[in-house]
């Protein structure tokens, strides 16, 4: 049963079909996933695709992904297909500039960013914030088995990055919110209250204000939520507008799109409601910050992070990165997501957990690769031998049990599946040391008759 309360507001907001918008949250909600091009650049004729967005695709069904390998080597990420919308409209609003910095403030569980990441120029850099420390652990999961290299995770409260002035072009905010979009879940529709929804309209005016010195005028500001509320949405982005001078800024909808434009007091929001559009209720809409306000303080001084020669030595034999961006961190190699001047700005600033690709380790006198250079697209197929496993091999190899040899090659290998990296092993003839994080060990059996997904 949906709340009272909600009910009889939703029946006011006239650009809402009540009466359908409660018989749809009714309903099971659409699955869909988002294809990572990177690693699969296949063609996908099988599920119908998302309007909005090319590499997103409807599921028939709701399955399990924890048993499908291609889900732990990266190949897609499932993303529901309202939020893909985000990415249409980075597009048509920041697509073409070059050498753009963008920080998604609230980045986990990491939809988002590895969709912003994916859509980034070559030289471009994301910097994906989350405030709450499990969170952002999940969040540079999900980054590292994307594998683009491109994107920094940090940990902390968006305040931080006031101290940077003018650092960013775009600045994403997926606001937390009351979840009303999501009430086809019993558990949203128990946390709902008419207080917790005020509280979340004050909250989102906090964390945007917080945050907006960091975006450089001029720049643009994505913001979204995933309910209806216009305390939450469209009265939200009115209020930003007001206390900051911003502009309202539009973008044009797939041709025979249901996604409904909200105006309000001069700006212009988007939509999306269940029983119009496939997919969950999701509210977005873009500020663009007025030239000469506030600091512009993108040069302001250089880092103090050094690229390092010797680390490019060990590591140019095994990934194709920029000679700029490889460090040594005492034994450890890493390809830093930005060149070092501005990793060295960020890290003087915020708490960074993830600052790009780790590379591996040097222990007494050898090279260890890391399991993020398994997972990135820029390393070197056949620097390592490899071994394609089978699908129950590739669970138990996810779940860390005890693997055989077989005709495995020795030494360090490349685990694939399906041709894809999962990671490595170091096979010593009488075992094999399995290179997959315990962190992440899946706990789930394998599973009989399993259809792959992709």
């Amino acid at each position: 049963m949906l709340p009272e309360e909600f009910v009889k507001r939703i029946g006011r907001q006239e650009y809402l079909d009540a009466a359908g918008l409660v018989d749809a949250l009714g309903r099971p909600a659409d699955a869909s996933v988002r294809i990572n091009p990177f690693k699969w650049p296949h063609t996908v004729n099988s599920y119908e695709r998302v309007m909005w967005e090319p590499d997103g695709y409807y599921l028939p069904g709701r399955p399990s992904f924890t048993p499908d390998p291609l889900f732990h080597a990266g190949a897609y990420y499932p993303q529901e297909s309202s939020s893909m919308f985000a990415g249409e409209l980075f597009r048509q609003l920041a697509g073409g500039m070059a050498g753009l910095r963008v920080l998604d403030l609230c980045g986990a569980p990491g939809g988002k960013s590895t969709h912003l990441s994916s859509i980034l120029p070559k030289d471009g850099l994301l910097v994906s914030n989350e405030v709450i420390r499990s969170r952002a652990a999940v969040l540079a999961e999900v980054v590292t088995k994307w594998g683009l290299g491109n994107t920094i995770v940090t940990q902390g409260d968006p305040a931080r990055f006031a101290g940077l002035p003018g650092f960013f072009d775009v600045v994403v905010v997926d606001a937390p919110c009351s979840g009303e979009g999501m009430f086809r879940s019993e558990a949203a529709v128990r946390e709902w209250s008419v207080q917790n929804a005020s509280l979340c309209s004050e909250r989102q005016r906090r964390i945007v204000m917080d945050a907006w010195p960091a975006l450089k005028p001029g720049g643009i500001l994505i913001y979204s939520t995933c309910t209806f509320n216009p305390a939450e949405n469209e009265e939200n982005i009115a209020w930003i507008r007001d206390n900051t001078e911003a502009e309202s800024l539009t973008v044009t909808l797939p041709e025979g799109s249901t996604v409904m434009p909200v105006s309000h007091k001069g700006i212009t929001g988007y939509g999306f409601h269940p029983g119009r559009v496939k997919g969950d209720g999701f509210f977005i809409a873009a500020l663009r910050k007025k030239e000469g306000y506030g600091n512009n303080h993108r040069e302001a001084r250089k880092g103090t992070v050094k690229r390092s020669s010797a680390a490019y030595a060990i590591a140019e034999p095994f990934v194709v990165f920029d000679r700029d961006r490889l460090i040594a961190l005492e034994d450890r190699i890493v390809a830093l997501a930005a060149d070092p001047g501005l990793f060295g700005i960020l890290a003087g600033k915020v708490n960074i957990i993830k600052s790009g690709t780790m590379i591996g380790e040097v222990r007494k006198n050898a090279f260890v690769p890391a399991h993020d250079l398994a997972m990135s697209v820029r390393q070197k197929r056949g620097s390592w031998p490899e071994h394609e496993l089978s699908y129950d091999e590739a669970i138990a190899y996810l779940r860390l049990d005890q693997m055989h040899a077989g005709n495995m090659p020795a030494g360090r290998v490349l685990m694939t599946y399906r041709g894809l990296p999962l990671g490595f092993v170091n096979n010593l003839g009488n075992r094999i040391n399995n290179g997959y994080p315990q962190a992440w060990r899946i706990r789930m059996e394998r599973q009989s008759g399993f259809r792959e997904i992709l």
